[in-house]
């Protein structure tokens, strides 16, 4: 009766799920209106009285004090994408002044699952806020690159990367849709490096005509830089009493440039420097002096300076280990001595190039608490000085001019869209989880091979549930949540969108490898391998078991009821979710994945006493939050009836009489009568590992002593072979002779 119950109610919850995806999109509404409703105007922008009617399409809402125009209000997700972690769009109302600043700005909705129940939201508050006053009219006709950086918070790098690109993007296309500035035309000559042009050779002509471009910043500079945005962190943990002390001295400058190159590497160090590289690639040098290195104290060979990068146009260029090579000094006479000189050779196949605009930006970092840090970001623009160019030698005269229309300006803008940073930013992250993916994919391809061999078998399915604990769990944060299935579902009901989901590309490619491995193997791949913390529970189980704490068995008919426990708990958020998605993310912390994975237990005692509790509970029945609550479980359990293959081999004995292998199970997936139950494997091939084990398996033992008996039958046999004669008369001759 149980098992058709079940049947039937995970067909009607497959039904639930089928309908809602097939739903058909809705049309959203700006919200401006019902936004301007609960923010009064003086709030919003310091000396405004009230708001105009809304207009255009997307809609702005003019701010005056009296009959004077102070600016604009609208919504960021109005003019820009702004969708976050969760799928769906930060919602910020803004103020943008009419002399092309941020005058204001309000988060007014989100759905963002760290900051809903984890980041205090007041920090999202500071970080916004630390946009105000920010001055988007000089952006409006520049480069994506050169608008204000983003600063960190920590735990919800997607989220804050979110809001302030599409704060400040929305607010350029705002100020140019309002045809701020004026017209923009200029013409400006064409112009290619001038191959005669020689630089000088000494250090501080080299800086003094801008061929070298430097940053100087003391510990007082940076001190104040996070008193303006309003960062106490930053402000109360300098690197050292005296403000006046040196926090960095940077120079860069683009040595691939045979004029620059040759001043200050030399003859032949520049020749050298030619020979790494290939025809049209490009690098730069950056050296300083201070407190603070740009390389950064925690960088590791194969790894990515993620202290800086290059940013020019919609390229943003960050170097690894193989771009970088450590010089002695600087040839150039008058030159200081440096702690740090490098080169930097810009990626192969990256567009750079040095005669146009580029910039260097640093992020500078201060430590405080246990694990927090306060970012910040200066930059070092660079423009080759105009002595180093000449017009380009053409027949007629060759101009380039700007739009004339500021939206014809933001038509032509073609902005790369935010995943893409985001992707950049974790390509030794993606790498290291793709190399992990694939040794999993070898282990269920060579199962058979592995399972024969116990002892390696074990030893690496450990080696494996400590990586996904430690370096997906804890360090990138990976960890997959009903909440990424909600927002799925949602999204699917409303305006589904890939870069929805891309902007967190850790999160994309576990999604992507879960959702393949249904197809070959159920959930087991990811619920048994890939999941932090499940990770945590069996490992916690293993130490249990060492320390002979007893274990707590329950019987197979009360773990079967136990199980639908978690496809009702999926069910119900489900349900939720279809009518307030903030409310079923919030609902969704029976999870303690966030608590203890996420932000490793650094948060309010109720969540980590829950969480404690659960991880506790695998003291004493292993995985039992895997086995009876998990609604990810759950979600991933439906669909797995979908799949092509079934690896798992069965003996005929097995569940009759034989249940050494439903005994052993860890999580109880194994039926009395001997069939498994796709929905609660797990895929850890302990009961594959019984299956070739001659000392164990009962069918393998059978097989086992039938051979011994046969091998003992045969060199009986061959022990009682009569003897020819002269064999027969050496072996009484030895016997004679025997001692």
């Amino acid at each position: 009766m149980v098992p058709k119950f079940a049947s039937l109610f995970r067909k009607f919850l497959a039904l639930l799920l089928w309908l809602a995806a097939a739903s058909p999109c809705l049309a959203l509404d700006s919200p401006l209106k019902d936004f301007l409703g609960q923010v009064p105007a003086g709030e919003l922008a310091p000396g405004a009285e009230h708001y105009g009617a809304m207009e255009g399409s997307p809609p702005v809402a003019r701010i005056f004090a009296g009959d004077r125009l102070l600016g604009y209000a609208f919504i960021n997700a109005d003019w820009v994408n702004s969708t976050g972690y969760s799928g769906q769009p930060i919602q910020i109302l803004e103020a943008l002044s009419t002399d092309g600043k941020i005058a204001g700005a309000r988060l007014m909705a989100h759905h963002e699952p760290i900051v809903l129940v984890g980041i205090p939201l007041e920090r999202i508050e500071t970080f916004i806020r630390g946009y105000v006053g920010r001055d988007v009219l000089a952006l409006s006709h520049s480069a994506p690159s050169d608008r204000p950086a983003v600063d960190i918070v920590s735990g919800a790098t997607v989220t804050v990367t979110v809001i302030a690109e599409s704060m400040v993007r929305a607010a350029i296309k705002v100020a140019k849709a309002q045809g701020m500035g004026g017209p923009a035309e200029k013409s400006t000559e064409v112009r290619e490096l001038d191959p005669s042009h020689v630089a000088p050779a000494d250090w501080g002509a080299l800086v003094g005509e801008g061929a070298v471009r430097r940053l100087s910043l003391s510990v007082g500079d940076v001190t104040e830089a996070f008193r303006r945005i309003g960062n106490e962190n930053g402000v109360q943990h300098p690197e050292a009493e005296d403000p006046t002390t040196s926090f960095i001295d940077l120079y860069v400058a683009p040595v691939s440039i045979p004029a620059i190159g040759k001043s200050l590497l030399g003859e032949e160090g520049y020749a050298s420097l030619q020979k790494t590289l290939a025809p049209g690639q490009q690098a730069i040098l950056v050296a300083s002096n201070g407190a603070y290195s740009f390389k950064g104290s925690g960088y590791v060979r194969g790894g990515i300076f993620d202290r800086f990068e290059i940013l020019q146009g919609d390229a943003s260029i960050r170097f690894r280990d193989r771009d970088h090579t450590r010089i002695g000094d600087i040839r150039a006479a008058g030159a200081p001595n440096f702690k740090d000189v490098d080169l930097f050779r810009v990626p192969v196949g990256t567009s750079f190039e040095p005669i146009q605009p580029w910039r260097l930006q640093l992020l500078a970092q201060r430590a405080y608490g246990a694990r927090d840090k306060a970012f910040l970001t200066f930059n070092v623009n660079y423009q080759l000085p105009e002595a180093y160019l000449k017009p380009l030698p053409t027949p007629a005269a060759v101009t380039r001019t700007a739009p004339t229309s500021s939206i014809a300006a933001a038509a032509q803008s073609s902005e790369p869209p935010m995943w893409h940073a985001m992707w950049r930013a974790k390509t030794f992250q993606i790498g290291v989880l793709l190399a992990a993916l694939g040794l999993l994919t070898l282990i269920f391809f060579f199962q058979d091979w592995l399972v024969l061999r116990p002892l390696l078998y074990d030893r690496l399915r450990l080696s494996f549930l400590v990586f996904t604990l430690v370096w997906i769990g804890w360090l990138a944060q990976a960890q997959l949540s009903v909440v990424n299935v909600l927002a799925f579902l949602s999204a699917l009901r409303t305006d589904f969108r890939w870069d929805y989901f891309l902007m967190a590309p850790l999160i994309f490619i576990m999604w992507f490898a879960a959702a393949a491995s249904l197809l070959f193997w159920n959930r087991g791949a990811y619920c048994g391998w890939l999941c932090p913390f499940g990770a945590l529970q069996e490992l916690t189980n293993r130490l249990a078991r060492r320390l002979k704490i007893p274990q707590l068995k329950i019987s197979f008919g009360v773990h079967q009821r136990l199980t639908a426990l978690k496809y009702i708990v999926f069910l119900v958020l489900f349900g939720i979710s279809l009518s307030d998605l903030g409310l079923a993310e919030r609902m969704s912390e029976v999870e303690p994945f966030k608590t203890a994975i996420i932000l490793r237990f650094a948060r309010q005692w109720p969540f980590v006493l829950y969480a404690g509790a659960m991880v506790a509970s695998s003291l004493f029945v292993e995985r039992a939050f895997c086995r009876y609550l998990c609604p990810m479980g759950a979600a991933l359990a439906i669909p797995s009836r979908l799949r092509l293959f079934d690896w798992l081999r069965r003996y005929r004995e097995c569940g009759s009489p034989c249940q050494r292998c439903g005994n052993e199970c860890p999580v109880q997936a194994i039926h009395p009568e001997g069939h498994i139950n796709p929905n609660e494997c797990i895929q850890c091939l302990h009961c594959q590992m019984l299956y070739h084990h001659d000392q164990k398996c009962p069918v393998m033992i059978q097989r086992r002593l039938k051979r011994e008996r046969h091998s003992a039958s045969s060199n009986a046999g061959a022990s009682h072979v009569p003897l020819p004669p002269k064999a027969k008369i050496s072996a009484r001759a030895a016997d004679q002779h025997a001692p």
